[in-house]
C-alpha cells in the first residue's frame, strides 16, 4: 500500500506574525518557515504505519512556491521515501487545494491519504472534507487513533462530546488531530540521505487550470485588538462595582 501525505509550508508556529504595513497580507521576509505541525503529525503516523509493515511507501506532496522544498525535504529526513511539488506562486484555497491533490492521486493511486486536520496559518478546516468528496471515498476527520483491520480502518475521533470511533474502508482520506502521535527528531544523517531522494516537481496548471468553484476575495487584514491592561482590586466590593461599570453584572 501506498501512503499520500499532503503538508503545508506556514510560518513557524514559535514565530510572531506580523502584518504588513499595507494590510495586503502577513510579513514573511527573513521569518522561519516550518511544516504545518498539523501534517507533522500526519508524516509521523504514516512512518509508523509503514514501520508496521501495513505499507510499502510514504509520499509527501506540497502544493506552494520552489522555497516548499524544504519542507519537503525535512519530510523525506524524517523518513518519507520521495516527495511531490505542486509549484504555484500564488496562495491556495481550499478548494482549488483539493482539486489539485485529486489529480496527485488519480496518478499516484494512494491506498490511504493523510494530512493534518488544518493549517496554522489561515485555521479553514477544510481540505481534507473537500478532497474526500471529490474522490467520493470514506473520510475520517479529528483523529487521535487509529488502528487497522484488514483494509478497513477504525479511527477514534476527537469530537464536542467527547471521543467517537468509526470504521472507514480503504482508500480513505484521514486528517490528523494533535494527541495522535509526537513526531519524531530529524537527524543529522538523515537530513544529509534526504537530499538524494526524489523530489518531483510539478506546474499547478499542468494539473488543474482552471479550478471550478468561486474564490474568497480576502480585502485586508489586520492584527488583532491589544488586550487592555488589567486592573487591580482590593476587595470584592470594588470588583463588583467595576464590574457594574463594565456592564458585565447588574
Amino acid at each position: 500500500m501506498k501512503i499520500l501525505v499532503a503538508i503545508k509550508r506556514v510560518v513557524d508556529y514559535n514565530v510572531r506574525v506580523q502584518v504588513k504595513p499595507d494590510g495586503s497580507g502577513v510579513a514573511t521576509d527573513g521569518v522561519k518557515m516550518s511544516i504545518n505541525p498539523f501534517d507533522e503529525i500526519a508524516i509521523e503516523e504514516a512512518l509508523r504505519i509503514k514501520e508496521k509493515g501495513l505499507a510499502d511507501e510514504v509520499v509527501v506532496v506540497t502544493i506552494g512556491s520552489n522555497d516548499s522544498q524544504q519542507q519537503l525535504r525535512t519530510a523525506m529526513a524524517m523518513g518519507a521515501d520521495r516527495s511531490i511539488l505542486v509549484e504555484s506562486g500564488e496562495a491556495i484555497q481550499p478548494l482549488h487545494a483539493a482539486q489539485v491533490l485529486l489529480k496527485v492521486i488519480e496518478a499516484e493511486q494512494p491506498g490511504l491519504v493523510i494530512m493534518g486536520k488544518q493549517a496554522i496559518d489561515d485555521d479553514n478546516n477544510q481540505t481534507p472534507q473537500m478532497l474526500a468528496t471529490l474522490w467520493n471515498r470514506p473520510q475520517a476527520t479529528f483523529v487521535s487513533e487509529l488502528q487497522f483491520d484488514g483494509n478497513n480502518i477504525k479511527a477514534t475521533r476527537e469530537v464536542d462530546a467527547g471521543l467517537q470511533t468509526i470504521e472507514v474502508e480503504m482508500p480513505a482520506v484521514i486528517s490528523t488531530d494533535l494527541r495522535l502521535n509526537e513526531p519524531r527528531f530529524v537527524k543529522l544523517p538523515d537530513i544529509m540521505k534526504a537530499k538524494k531522494k526524489p523530489l518531483d516537481v510539478q506546474a499547478i496548471g499542468d494539473l488543474v487550470s482552471d479550478p471550478q468553484g468561486a474564490a474568497i476575495e480576502v480585502l485586508s487584514y489586520e492584527p488583532p485588538q491589544p488586550r487592555q491592561k488589567g486592573i487591580m482590586v482590593e476587595s470584592v466590593d470594588e470588583l463588583v462595582n467595576v464590574l457594574k461599570e463594565k456592564g458585565l453584572v447588574s
